[in-house]
């Protein structure tokens, strides 16, 4: 009884580390007005990544985190991981890519900030999701309240443990 409660609380700290992205992304592409509004929207023509870079970055890697500001591949690359990582995280499916490219944006999101986050020396959010995705993958969150039961029985994916 207490593995299934564990069993559960894992499956919905994976549906909603899923949700934060996925909403980070449908907020950046049609601009509800949360984190973006809509004439800044990708879908208005807006970049997705501009104004973080421009006005959000700060330390040691300030110069070449604002270097990329109005690169279209940068744009791309933001918004498809964030879809990626959200679909992943939320369907149990493809966990570990997914997780693990959670893991790569999170730590460049850190370092733009600079090391320092305003709030704490040390830490702020995206080590504490760090962490989180850490734990998702080292349990196998995917099999609770997703479809990575079903997805690890799938030949191929036995046989490319990658993909699980």
């Amino acid at each position: 009884m207490e593995q299934n409660k564990i069993q559960y609380v894992l499956g919905l700290l994976r549906l909603t580390m899923g949700w934060i992205f996925l909403w980070a992304f449908i907020d950046k592409l049609f601009g509800f007005g949360f984190a973006t509004t809509v004439e800044k929207a990708w879908f208005s023509g807006g970049s997705p990544t501009t104004g973080f870079l421009q006005f959000g970055v700060h330390g040691p890697f300030t110069e070449f985190y604002q270097s990329l500001v109005g690169v279209s591949l940068v744009d791309w690359l933001f918004m498809f991981g964030l879809l990626f990582i959200g679909v992943t995280l939320i369907s149990g499916i493809f966990i570990r890519l997914g997780g693990f490219a959670g893991i790569i944006m999170l730590f460049l999101m850190y370092t733009a900030v600079g090391l320092s986050p305003a709030n704490n020396p040390f830490i702020d959010e995206h080590i504490v999701y760090i962490l989180i995705i850490i734990v998702l993958l080292l349990t196998n969150s995917g099999e609770y309240l997703g479809l990575g039961k079903w997805w690890a029985n799938i030949s191929l994916v036995q046989k490319y443990k990658f993909l699980k």
